[in-house]
């Protein structure tokens, strides 16, 4: 379980797992049959079970954890203050999803940010003027008198950069919406049933037509190290280094490694409310999200349990899928099982392994789940306040309260430091952080005048130099060490903390399953994207296993991109059962 580090006044709640809502079926005991079993209860298996029911399949969801959601939870982790412990910012849930399954009417509210993101510099004021620092939103005209403290040339250049982007990023959405080209059904087979599978080239080929001679930009922008594309609009530090984080963010990669760029595209893809790369907080924290999401798949008659742990899924002596065995020895029995755990985990811990061809194993054992981050979640007795933007009155929040504040990103060659000490198998000595204060457009989430402090950090590996594993001690030094860079930026932090949640990589395995600590279910690099994710052989949702299929992150098209991989495999499955 996660290291808690006591500071201040307060202490921590003793079982780490606060009073979250629990969310089971008022039932006892799911049933003994189901035509589909959905093992993890994250949101893209909640959204797969929400398709699978409006399609007349009686689903039932099974979560281990005593809360709904996967990483997208709210956890009162310390009494009082409500963390979206793991996921932390909502935007890349597709509208098509949110429209469909009526989100809104089943409660999901999003608070818009606006600006969406701050970095201050760590630099003496001039002339008695505080440090400066770049703000950054929806208004034009700001943006460039923002930038232009920094560079005239910058200012000028970055809402045609912007519109680049967004061409880009607009061009690649109907890939978003489908499942992979079925390369296989597309080369072999009957003439009949070839001609059937080319239709799963229509996303591709529209893809095609709307990047247009935008095609060698796009190819540029996923394979090239991000600092090329961006040495090649702008020329100052703070703006090149603030957008430069979005190309690492989650990611075991720099901004010089060669196909960072194609991270930065995945996050400008997203909308909320149909505000093209809108990021918002959910209110009530991220479990918000979940909640909604659950409350419309039980609507459409799914089954939902927490506390229910899969032990194993069962195969027949066919090699079909007959359902799963849980922890407690009871079996439930199903036609299809979807699993919204990792790859590894499905295919190593959750499947019979004599059910799989050894090749396939030995692909599922490469799959890179490497991951940088460590996240903090903070309780603080008051708010923050910078140097570079004072409060203006106690306890009031300003405009770049909302935002994601990007720390130590002065420059690029700091977050290349950043990432080179944990090559070595050292925390960075001054790591990347994007700190986030969710409560000051949310004040359920704390007590008045309290506010709960999100920090996504990097680059911290999974093991220790020497193959250590992390300790307590190993645990508060590295959050001791954030606190002391937060503390030169906004003096008087480390004395308003009440307490601290921290999860290092292994923490985010052994708590929400994420394989290696990675967020995403896997890394987001090129060999492990579209037909290679999370390999060749899998890259449509189905298994080796008839009956088997995979419908979370480590899915086309990736995580972040909410609800796409459960809906999509959702799709995979009706039309499998349809076919049978």
């Amino acid at each position: 379980m996660s290291a808690r580090v006591c500071f201040g006044r307060a202490h921590l709640a003793a079982s780490g797992l606060g009073t979250a809502t629990r969310a089971s079926h008022s039932a006892a005991a799911p049933r003994a049959q189901y035509d589909a079993v959905i093992i993890g209860g994250g949101h893209n298996g909640l959204i797969a079970s929400a398709y699978l029911q409006k399609g007349g399949v009686q689903t039932v969801v099974l979560e281990r954890r005593h809360v709904l959601g996967g990483a997208a939870v709210t956890e009162e982790i310390i009494p009082g203050y409500h963390f979206s412990r793991a996921s932390y910012l909502l935007s890349l849930l597709r509208p098509h999803i949110f429209e469909e399954l009526q989100l809104k009417k089943h409660g999901l509210h999003v608070f818009k940010r606006d600006p969406h993101a701050f970095t201050p510099m760590l630099e003496e004021g001039v002339g008695g003027q505080p440090p400066r620092s770049l703000l950054l939103g929806a208004d034009v005209t700001q943006n460039q008198e923002e930038i232009g403290k920094f560079s005239k040339k910058d200012a000028q250049m970055y809402l045609g950069f912007l519109e680049h982007l967004e061409k880009l990023a607009c061009a690649i959405h109907p890939l978003l919406d489908a499942p992979p080209v079925d390369v296989p059904k597309v080369t072999e087979g009957s003439i009949r049933s070839r001609l059937a599978a080319l239709n799963t080239l229509r996303p591709l080929i529209s893809s095609g037509l709307k990047l247009g001679k935008n095609i060698p930009d796009f190819y540029e922008l996923v394979t090239a190290p991000i600092m090329k594309v961006l040495n090649r609009w702008f020329e100052s530090e703070p703006l090149r280094a603030t957008l430069a984080t979005d190309s690492v963010i989650g990611a075991m990669t720099s901004p010089t490694t060669p196909g960072s760029g194609y991270v930065l595209l995945h996050h400008v893809m997203g909308e909320l409310e149909k505000e093209k790369g809108a990021w918002g907080y959910v209110q009530g924290g991220m479990g918000g999200v979940s909640k909604a999401i659950a409350q419309s798949a039980r609507a459409l008659g799914a089954d939902i349990y927490t506390e229910k742990s899969v032990e194993r899924v069962l195969v027949g002596s066919d090699g079909s899928v007959q359902g799963v065995l849980l922890q407690d020895g009871s079996e439930i029995r199903s036609k299809v099982v979807l699993s919204n755990a990792t790859a590894h985990r499905t295919f190593t811990k959750l499947t019979p392994k004599e059910s799989l061809p050894p090749d396939f194993l030995k692909a599922v054992d490469q799959i890179d789940y490497t991951s940088p981050v460590t996240k903090i979640n903070v309780a603080v007795d008051r708010l923050p306040n910078f140097l570079a933007a004072p409060n203006v009155s106690e306890g009031v929040p300003g405009p770049h309260h909302q935002c994601s504040i990007h720390l130590n990103c002065e420059s690029v060659d700091v977050l290349e430091q950043a990432y080179h000490d944990c090559l070595q198998g050292r925390p960075s000595t001054r790591p990347m952080l994007e700190m986030t204060i969710p409560s000051v457009l949310d004040t359920s989430l704390a007590p008045p005048g309290c506010h709960v402090v999100s920090f996504f950090t990097q680059f911290t590996p999974y093991t220790l130099e020497g193959g250590r594993a992390w300790t307590s001690e190993d645990k508060q030094q590295y959050a001791n060490n954030v606190f002391d860079w937060v503390e030169l930026y906004a003096p008087g932090f480390k004395s308003s903390i009440v307490g601290v949640d921290i999860l290092t990589p292994p923490d985010l395995e052994e708590v929400f399953g994420l394989t290696g600590g990675n967020i995403f279910h896997g890394a987001m690099s090129l060999d492990q994207l579209y037909l290679a994710r999370p390999l060749p052989s899998a890259s449509d949702y189905r298994s080796p296993i008839r009956g088997l299929y995979l419908c979370g992150s480590g899915c086309h098209p990736g995580g972040g991109v909410m609800g796409s991989a459960g809906w999509n495999s959702a799709l995979t499955v009706l039309s499998d059962m349809k076919r049978r």
